[in-house]
């Protein structure tokens, strides 16, 4: 029997076509007889004993199946809660290759699955880790309050203990909850990548990935002999936290550049080449030295000037330049911990975030722009002008610190979200200020 898969250009991996080829087997062998099996797309892997076995990337393919005009989906019984949130398609689960038979012949139908997008769609009441527990760091809080309400890449430097992975742990609980749309395209990336958790047909929440500074780049921009996505890609619409940033390897580090700028990168291997979206806003943290004690008004820094420009200078000026704000974390004093509440909690602050996002939604409506990092040169000159008292300050400041043009976009960007949330229709001079403010760390690390 010659079973023959075209056009043979189109590169095939995986065993999700076990079952498509049986089912075409047992139909040209007169074993199946089945009017309507020409209106199903049919996925699964099947098992010696005739069991269906899980797939990956179940649900891209659903969407590319509704898109064709294909609208009853047969698939894995794991995979069933995953299609079926897929709107206008008849998603049948199957445990087995006999329940299919019969499902297609018409002697026994399979029960169809189907999904309360409203229930599974819930966003969470909430998080385990709140702002209100951080105490003092009022100025960082107030940075990662900018930082969410326009999706801007964050970089903190401070010494250790100063609570700089606490404030990122916190991070998604200060975000906005993910729109229907935002919640597919993540859960995509975590199907196509194996990731996707049992009984889990949406990722409602956004990702929070944390990966360890020994990890590869092929792990974090994507890779193996078949492309998947890697640890940018799954941190999707949400955080990518890299913690003691310097001890990353420096090829790692330098590999985010260009999908840190382009929102995606595309993976090419020999079985083929795939585009991943890389959406993510970075959030790393490092110490100012070796010894961590550099600029720390509490303790004395033992590093030299030659050692503390080694370990500052593993992150390169390009890579610097992508963090849109910067700031140093101090060393929380005393009178700040023993303080007893008072602090905002997340709620308040994810009210805010909230606010500022719709008002970025709606003016970027029908523009494929979800905040405002992403803003091209074309749209900060629409979107973002200024008046001669801010031109002025920007001018001063960009010959001062010998700030790059990536810079000077930036500085705009960030003004633009501290504006809306003050609901401001316009940048005003204090706003420019505040956003310069996350931008001078460079100089005084990085000695310009």
């Amino acid at each position: 029997m010659v079973i023959n898969l075209a056009p043979a250009s189109t590169k095939k991996n995986g065993a999700y076509l076990d079952l498509p080829i049986t089912l075409a087997v047992l139909s040209s062998s007169g074993q199946l007889v089945s009017d309507s099996i020409g209106e199903y797309m049919v996925i699964g892997e099947l098992a010696l004993d005739g069991t269906i076995r899980s797939a990956e990337g179940v649900l891209p393919m659903t969407l590319e199946a509704r898109r064709a005009g294909i609208t009853k989906i047969i698939v894995p019984k794991a995979n069933a809660l995953e299609a079926a949130v897929v709107i206008d398609c008849e998603v049948y689960g199957a445990t087995c290759l006999s329940e299919v038979v019969a499902h297609l012949s018409g002697e026994k139908s399979i029960e169809r699955t189907v999904v309360d997008a409203d229930s599974i769609f819930a966003p969470p009441e909430a998080f385990e880790l709140d702002f209100a527990d951080v105490k003092g760091q009022e100025s960082a809080k107030r940075a990662l309050e900018v930082a969410a309400a326009g999706a801007h890449n964050c970089l903190m430097i401070g010494s250790p203990g100063s609570g700089k992975t606490m404030l990122a742990k916190r991070m998604p609980s200060i975000l906005p909850d993910l729109s229907f749309e935002e919640a597919l395209e993540v859960t995509k990336i975590y199907s196509i990548a194996g990731k996707l958790p049992a009984n889990t047909p949406l990722i409602t929440q956004r990702p929070f990935r944390s990966p360890h500074h020994t990890v590869s780049g092929a792990s974090i921009t994507g890779g193996g002999s078949i492309p998947k996505p890697g640890e940018i890609s799954l941190a999707h619409r949400g955080v990518l936290f890299l913690d003691e940033f310097p001890e990353f390897r420096k090829d790692t580090i330098e590999a985010m550049r260009q999908p840190l700028e382009d929102g995606s990168l595309t993976v090419s291997r020999v079985a083929g080449s795939a585009t991943f979206p890389a959406g993510a806003m970075l959030i790393a943290s490092m110490n100012p030295c070796a010894c961590g004690y550099f600029g720390d008004s509490s303790r004395e820094c033992n590093c030299t000037p030659l050692s503390i420009q080694k370990y500052i200078g593993k992150i390169s000026g390009p890579m610097l330049d992508r963090f849109d704000i910067q700031i140093q974390v101090s060393s929380v004093r005393y009178e700040d911990l023993a303080l007893r509440g008072g602090a905002e909690s997340s709620k308040v602050i994810k009210e805010r975030v909230a606010k500022a996002r719709a008002i970025q939604l709606e003016r970027y409506r029908n523009m494929g722009i979800y905040s405002n990092s992403q803003l091209s040169a074309a749209a900060i000159e629409e979107f973002c002008p200024i008046d001669d008292a801010s031109r002025m300050l920007l001018k001063d400041v960009f010959t001062k610190l010998g700030l790059s043009a990536r810079a000077h976009s930036r500085i705009l960007k960030v003004a633009r979200t501290i504006a809306d949330l003050d609901g401001a229709a316009d940048i005003t001079a204090s706003h420019i200020a505040e956003a310069i403010r996350y931008r001078s760390l460079d100089s005084k690390f990085w000695y310009k």
